[in-house]
């Protein structure tokens, strides 16, 4: 395999405008705006959260097997982490949030860093993220989308800053998150982005993960399908709540991203087939079951590096080499 292939980018997006110094003073800047934006539903449980927050209760011994309810709990790491550390459940557990959305915030600022942006740029795709309404309304509720959204926004790291290990491992960790980002780890191999054999080990390493939850851990669970229905798609047409929270999630999002994916630089191509791709599994799920703005939400990680190109033209911070 070639270079060319295997590199996201070429070497000038190696060239970064902030120093390590800098680096930690934006993360540390960023948890603090992100602490302040979750603090109002810190902890809280409402609807699939309590089966998440039951999950990591089953791990510490404080409720039994039959308090579950799938697909949740095949959703582990999370629940697991926030389960083994010490501490208050709720907090922990909004805590390791607190800290995926601040990563995952830092993770798309460096995205438009490594692209060629400026640094009001990367800060303002930094605080897009942190001062969305998605992350206000959900961040600190015991989900596991933060923790998705943070891994998604290391693999787009990975991707754009040539480094296919930190998109494997992030992909790797996404997936052991949230079943569905095992097609991230599809899509470096259907791009050539990593090494052929080294790829497969991580996608058999995925797949292997999922089915040990699925069949050694928590086997037993009631089974449970989605199953597209008209009527599922006829009442949430219907359902104000969910359109609402949807139109939240989009409003701001969606049409600076449109906008943006025309004067965006060329490094930021891969992100419309990560789009297209990672699209599927809500728009399959919006045809069998209730949905949320966080469907959307778990999108920006591909949106929101496009979104601060939507105005003005393409800003190439740095020459090329």
């Amino acid at each position: 395999m070639s270079t060319t292939k295997t590199n996201a980018v070429n070497a000038s997006s190696n060239i970064s405008n902030w120093t390590p110094l800098q680096r930690a003073g934006i993360f540390v800047f960023l948890a603090t705006f992100a602490f302040a934006v979750l603090l109002a539903h810190w902890g809280m449980t409402v609807e699939d959260s309590l089966a998440y927050f039951n999950t990591a209760r089953y791990l510490r011994g404080e409720v039994s097997f039959g308090e579950l309810r799938a697909p949740f709990p095949y959703r582990v790491l999370v629940p697991a982490l926030a389960a083994y550390l010490p501490g208050d459940l709720r907090n922990t557990f909004a805590g390791i949030n607190w800290i995926s959305i601040t990563i995952a915030a830092s993770a798309i600022a460096l995205v438009v860093d490594r692209v060629g942006g400026s640094r009001k740029q990367a800060i303002f795709a930094a605080l897009l993220l942190i001062f969305s309404v998605p992350t206000f309304w959900y961040g600190s509720y015991l989900l596991t989308d933060p923790g998705s959204i943070c891994g998604r926004a290391l693999f787009v790291l990975g991707v754009v800053s040539g480094q296919p290990w930190l998109a494997l491992g992030a992909g790797l960790g996404a997936t052991a998150v949230r079943e569905e980002n095992i097609l991230l780890i599809f899509w470096l191999l259907a791009y050539r982005r990593v090494p052929i054999f080294p790829g497969l080990a991580v996608l058999v390493a995925a797949a292997g993960w999922l089915l040990f939850v699925r069949w050694h851990l928590f086997s037993g669970l009631p089974r449970y399908v989605w199953v597209p229905s008209l009527w599922t798609v006829w009442t949430a047409l219907h359902d104000g709540r969910s359109l609402l929270s949807i139109a939240s999630a989009a409003v701001i999002v969606i049409p600076l991203a449109a906008l943006g994916m025309r004067n965006s630089p060329g490094e930021l191509v891969p992100l419309k087939s990560m789009l297209v791709l990672m699209s599927l599994p809500p728009l399959y799920a919006a045809l069998s079951v209730r949905i949320d703005g966080r469907a959307i939400w778990s999108l920006y990680p591909f949106l929101i590096p496009f979104a601060v190109y939507a105005f003005g033209p393409r800003a190439d911070a740095r020459p090329k080499q």
